[in-house]
């Protein structure tokens, strides 16, 4: 039996995968989870052969969860479901060593024939999405702007991004204008907007 732990803050989607994924003779679903914490806290205690996480959780998100679980538990897998397939993601989670990499349109066949492969050594990234990813080009950005643009993106002051980032507000204001000349974008806003739909913060 492939043990899986399925991970998505929608309880509607995860509680349907679970069942549907229970119907495979050879899969089991042994935990659930709803934020990534519970999921990192789950998979210490179930210690399943296969992850199955939602991208987008709160607290700590599925690339965080299957980061964290390479270093704890490396024999589990882990599978990335999205409803949010941007290219700076995708690289992310494969940095990371996730193993499939699906949007939620995935049927649960698709889903559990996936599960079989990572589980099996294997990977399987959604066509459609990979071919977004390598035409999308890596990052323009530094570490430190795509950072300091993160921090913008709620529409901070400069003042204040500099406390939370421990930088000089003039280092801030320099970060920012090679952010936003390099996306080709109007303010800084429109730069963490622009780096946001990409998945680069």
């Amino acid at each position: 039996m492939i043990r899986v732990l399925l991970a998505d803050d929608e309880n509607l989607i995860r509680v349907a995968l679970a069942q549907m994924l229970d119907l495979e003779d050879d899969i089991e679903v042994v935990a659930q989870a709803s934020t990534g914490d519970e999921a990192l806290a789950q998979a210490a205690h179930a210690r399943p052969d296969v992850a199955v996480l939602d991208l987008q959780m709160p607290g700590v998100d599925g690339i965080g969860v299957a980061e964290r679980l390479a270093s704890t538990l490396p024999d589990c897998r882990c599978v990335i479901v999205t409803s949010h397939g941007r290219p700076g993601y995708l690289k992310r989670a494969l940095a990371v060593g996730v193993r499939g990499f699906l949007p939620k349109t995935t049927s649960a066949e698709t889903l559990a024939s996936v599960v079989r492969s990572v589980h099996g050594g294997g990977r399987h990234v959604d066509p459609e999405l990979a071919a977004e990813a390598i035409s999308a080009g890596d990052s323009p950005l530094t570490p430190r702007e795509a950072d300091v643009l993160e921090l913008a993106a709620d529409g901070s002051p400069v003042d204040q991004i500099a406390a939370r980032a421990s930088l000089s507000p003039g280092t801030v204001r320099n970060y920012l204008s090679s952010a936003v000349m390099k996306l080709g974008a109007a303010n800084r806003h429109d730069a963490a907007a622009t780096a946001r739909r990409m998945g680069w913060i």
